[in-house]
């Protein structure tokens, strides 16, 4: 073989090698991105639950307050008034 054949071989093989690792790249990146989607969707699940526990632990702390708890009665009358504020705000936008 001459030296011209032996280069072309050599280069032949290297591009056979980087197309084959570029396939694999490609699976693995495939792989990855639906993962990151499944992660993301249960991050998202996960969000909106911790966000409902949270709204749930407002309520039962203000209705805990509503029934006579000593420890809360000031957030209970801070609370009332804002949403006396808030229904008179209603009832005024309404009149108009």
């Amino acid at each position: 073989m001459s030296k011209i054949e032996l280069i072309v071989n050599s280069l032949e093989q290297k591009v056979q090698r980087v197309l084959h690792e570029m396939t694999e790249l490609k699976k693995d990146n495939a792989f990855l991105k639906d993962e990151l989607l499944k992660s993301n969707a249960l991050n998202s699940k996960y969000l909106e639950s911790l966000q409902q526990k949270e709204d749930d632990f407002k309520t039962l702390k203000f209705a805990n307050s509503i029934l006579g708890s000593d420890e809360s009665k000031r957030e209970t009358k801070l609370k009332i008034n804002t949403l006396i504020k808030e229904i008179d705000d209603c009832i005024s936008k309404l009149s108009d």
